[in-house]
């Protein structure tokens, strides 16, 4: 099962790469990983997608949680949070049915048209992974020509007091 971990780390040089390094020396696989400054620029968010049974995302959680300058883990997946993928897709639209047929399918997924092209479109879209997944496997058949997506970014839909209580510790302790 997929799950989504979100991740508070003391913003300095290597913090990225100590969490990235647990998971490859333990085997754990990341789908998604994105990462930048909160509204405190000490402290960056981490947003990660993992996949496993509750027992392996539990252990994962508990390592992560170990690393020096991790101030907190969450699995997001069991609790109310809002999560969002972007993604780019340059698509062929050599000829005016093809032009066409995107449109018709922007209009529909509540796409946009980031860039006309000559012969293609750069479309930008928003949204769940199971809907970023549904809207390329209908661009497919009309030729997708590069793709790039960002991955997960995910954010509580209550506050989270116990995060307030780190953010704040960490600014008093002047890091």
């Amino acid at each position: 099962m997929r799950h989504t971990l979100s991740i508070l780390v003391e913003n300095h040089y290597g913090e990225l790469a100590r969490i990235v390094g647990l998971f490859s020396a333990r085997g754990y696989n990341i789908e998604s990983l994105t990462v930048a400054e909160t509204l405190d620029k000490g402290i960056s968010c981490v947003t990660l997608v993992t996949s496993g049974d509750d027992r392996t995302i539990e252990q994962i959680v508990k390592q992560v949680d170990k690393l020096v300058r991790v101030l907190h883990v969450s699995d997001l997946t069991g609790s109310s949070h809002f999560q969002r993928e972007l993604v780019l897709i340059n698509v062929k639209t050599e000829n005016h049915a093809a032009l066409q047929t995107v449109l018709a399918l922007v209009a529909d997924d509540h796409m946009h048209v980031a860039e006309v092209m000559e012969d293609s479109l750069i479309i930008e879209a928003t949204g769940e992974w199971t809907e970023i997944n549904a809207l390329v496997q209908k661009l497919v058949p009309l030729g997708i020509r590069h793709i790039v997506r960002t991955g997960a970014v995910a954010v509580w839909r209550d506050p989270q007091p116990e995060i307030a209580k780190l953010v704040g510790a960490v600014k008093a302790a002047g890091t």
